[in-house]
C-alpha cells in the first residue's frame, strides 16, 4: 500500500532556519540546519534503498504559497499565504509503497526523531494511506 508521510512547519520554523529567530522558533545555527538535512537525506536515501521511495520533496515556505478557491460569483479568489486562518501548513512529504501501516509508522516515527534547536516547536509526522481504487468501488 502507498502512503504519505506528512511533516508540518509554519511560517516563522522558515524564518527561524534563516537565522530570524522568533518567541515560536528559535534561530537555527548552519551547524543545526545542516544536521537536519543530512538527516532527512539519509531517511530518504535509507527508504530509495530499500524500495519504499515512490518520491520526496520539501515544500518552500508559506509566504510563496498561492490558496485559489471560488468567488461568490464563481470567479477564482487567488489569495498569498501566509494565511490567517491556518499556521502550520505542510512543509514537505514522502510518498512509500510499504507493506504495512506498522512499517510506515516505524518510519515516521525515525523522521519525527529529526534533529532541530531545543525550544523549536514539535509538530505531528502525519500518515494518510493513499487511495489507489481511482473512486470505484471495491
Amino acid at each position: 500500500m502507498k502512503y504519505l508521510v506528512m511533516v508540518q512547519g509554519a511560517q516563522v520554523d522558515y524564518e527561524a532556519m534563516a537565522g530570524k529567530g522568533s518567541a515560536h522558533s528559535p534561530a537555527w545555527s548552519e551547524r543545526e540546519l545542516r544536521a537536519m538535512f543530512e538527516f532527512m537525506g539519509a531517511v530518504s536515501d535509507d527508504l530509495a534503498e530499500s524500495g519504499e521511495l515512490v518520491d520526496s520533496q520539501g515544500l518552500t515556505e508559506p509566504a510563496r504559497t498561492r490558496t485559489v478557491t471560488p468567488g461568490p460569483d464563481g470567479r477564482p479568489v487567488i489569495t498569498d499565504g501566509p494565511y490567517g486562518e491556518t499556521k502550520e501548513v505542510l512543509a514537505g512529504y514522502w510518498v512509500l509503497d510499504c507493506e504495512s501501516l506498522e512499517r510506515v509508522t516505524e518510519i515516521a516515527a525515525r523522521v519525527a526523531r529529526c534533529p532541530q534547536p531545543a525550544g523549536a516547536p514539535v509538530y505531528p509526522v502525519v500518515i494518510r494511506p493513499i487511495d489507489e481504487s481511482d473512486g470505484k468501488p471495491s
